[in-house]
């Protein structure tokens, strides 16, 4: 059975309020990302303690730890960033989550990311040895500029790091909007498929400047549906819908059209036949 999840600062940015929220619409799941407009990974012990207490007082599991790691210029040291990575891995652990959602870099000022692939391939792997003894996994976002903004680069990153340690994200809006392509579920998803244990559900139409409701733009969200449920899944969805306004490390919906998102996934899904709770 599929989970509904969210990155519920697109809701609000009060973290009592996103649990509210959460609880309301009987999702049992938090990519959690913004904290009370602070990310996760910038929290104090304290703010990290009252944040797990809040979550587990509503029994709301934490699925992933929304990262921002990868979303730097690859020619930024690499040393202080691998140790923001073990941070995220501390964090992964101390809520119980099973994933760090994560990228692979940009280029420096006017180069192409492409021409740095062996850097980045070297930095996914040093970060798999630090997961090696770990019960943690590190998803890939398909995202606009990185390296693994095409599903073919992405499914490169998985197959050179060769580990379990190291699987893919799958959002359809992203290639939409970075890449052009209303396609998806035959151009990109036969391709990361195999790899992919985690999946952002946002929407987009072609051309535009904010999301759209799922099953509304260009990102196939019924298919991908469709195919889920052939498949059996059983990990998260994450509703990231961006209805409001949406940018490099987060994005806005407000609660009445989160909650309308949130009804058509569930409609979409029982229309194909995948289970969710």
């Amino acid at each position: 059975m599929a989970k509904l999840s969210a990155f519920a600062d697109e809701v609000t940015d009060d973290f009592q309020e996103q649990v509210k929220y959460l609880a309301g619409e009987k999702l049992g799941y938090l990519e959690i990302r913004f904290v009370n407009q602070k990310n996760v990974m910038d929290l104090t012990r304290d703010e990290l303690n009252e944040a797990k207490k809040m979550l587990a007082d509503n029994g709301i599991s934490v699925c992933a730890i929304g990262s921002p790691i990868g979303k730097v210029k690859i020619d930024e040291p690499f040393g202080p960033h691998l140790d923001k990575f073990k941070h995220a891995v501390d964090l992964a652990l101390f809520f119980e989550a099973p994933y760090i959602r994560m990228f692979s870099y940009y280029p420096p000022e006017g180069k192409d990311i492409r021409d740095y692939r062996d850097e980045v391939m070297e930095r996914m792997s040093a970060k798999v040895q630090i997961l090696k003894d770990v019960d943690v996994t590190m998803v890939h976002e398909n995202e606009t500029g990185i390296y693994g903004h095409s599903a073919e680069n992405c499914v490169d990153i998985a197959k050179t790091i060769n580990s379990p340690k190291l699987r893919l994200v799958y959002d359809p809006a992203n290639f939409v909007w970075g890449q052009k392509i209303t396609d998806s579920i035959k151009s990109c998803w036969p391709l990361m498929k195999p790899y992919v244990v985690h999946i952002h559900i946002k929407d987009w139409k072609l051309g535009e400047d904010l999301g759209s409701i799922p099953g509304e733009g260009d990102g196939q969200i019924k298919e991908l549906l469709a195919e889920l449920a052939a498949l059996n899944y059983d990990g998260c969805l994450t509703m990231e819908p961006h209805l409001r306004a949406g940018g490099q490390f987060g994005g806005d919906t407000g609660p009445e059209l989160f909650s309308k998102a949130i009804a058509a996934v569930r409609q979409l899904a029982a229309e194909v036949g995948l289970k969710c709770e």
